[in-house]
């Protein structure tokens, strides 16, 4: 059973429940921490060396159809915030974090094109392709968070990603395991440098917020949600590539 479709994300943070009360980002660290090994498992079974370069090149495209999103969701989480009542306690904090974070995450979709190239695939075929089913769940859930219930919930969505970036020790393993250039691996490379910093700004933004139980309860189901299809998502392309070679065979 798919990760994102049974119960092992949410039983492993149930297994330690952080308390309800304490700065929000500390306690999604929490929550985040518990659920880790399920991430680190989906992981390892994308990286093994068994095709890897096969693999690779298909986690290029995925990440691709993911990451052309998170602007245009920040952005569309600001206008909520810009919109949002003055009494609400969470809005103010996210609507200052948000632009500047914007700035940041703006073009990371351009890198991942440059490195298909390198790895010597063609972006505007691969671009024809629908994204997965598992990508449309994980991102298009945030499209319901933000605009049915709150922005701030974008930012369990957003700490999933960046609290785990690739390591940079990745970056010599998969060229070593794939034989790709280094170019091919530029986007890795950034995000293992520049996550980390990124990381501890959205924990800092979600101590900031003084949000109701309700919303503070949400924020986790985001992330928790996201985390499951995130596995989901890096299993599919690990089953994609393993029913190619079964199809040659």
């Amino acid at each position: 059973m798919p990760v994102g479709e049974g119960p092992g994300v949410y039983s492993a943070y149930r297994a330690g429940e952080p308390a309800a009360d304490g700065p929000l980002g500390e306690q999604l660290r929490t929550v985040l921490d518990l659920v880790a090994p399920l991430l680190h498992a989906g992981a390892a079974r994308l990286w093994h060396p068994h095709r890897v370069r096969e693999r690779y090149l298909r986690y290029l495209v995925t990440m691709h159809t993911v990451i052309r999103a998170s602007v245009p969701l920040m952005e569309l989480a600001l206008e909520h915030c810009r919109g949002a009542s003055a009494t609400d306690p969470a809005a103010g904090p996210l609507g200052r974090y948000l632009p500047a974070h914007i700035a940041r995450e703006r073009h990371h979709d351009t890198w991942l094109l440059r490195d298909m190239a390198a790895a010597g695939l063609r972006p505007e075929r691969e671009l024809t392709r629908p994204p997965s089913p598992e990508v449309a769940r994980m991102v298009g859930a945030q499209y319901y968070w933000v605009h049915h219930f709150h922005p701030l919930c974008l930012l369990g969505y957003v700490a999933v990603l960046e609290l785990n970036a690739p390591e940079p020790a990745l970056v010599p393993l998969l060229a070593h395991r794939t034989g790709l250039p280094a170019d091919a691996f530029e986007t890795v490379r950034l995000h293992a440098e520049i996550d980390a910093g990124h990381s501890a700004e959205v924990l800092a933004t979600l101590d900031a917020t003084s949000a109701p139980p309700s919303l503070r309860s949400a924020v986790r189901l985001s992330a928790l949600h996201t985390v499951g299809a995130l596995v989901d998502v890096l299993d599919a392309v690990t089953a994609a590539t393993d029913q190619a070679e079964r199809e040659v065979i």
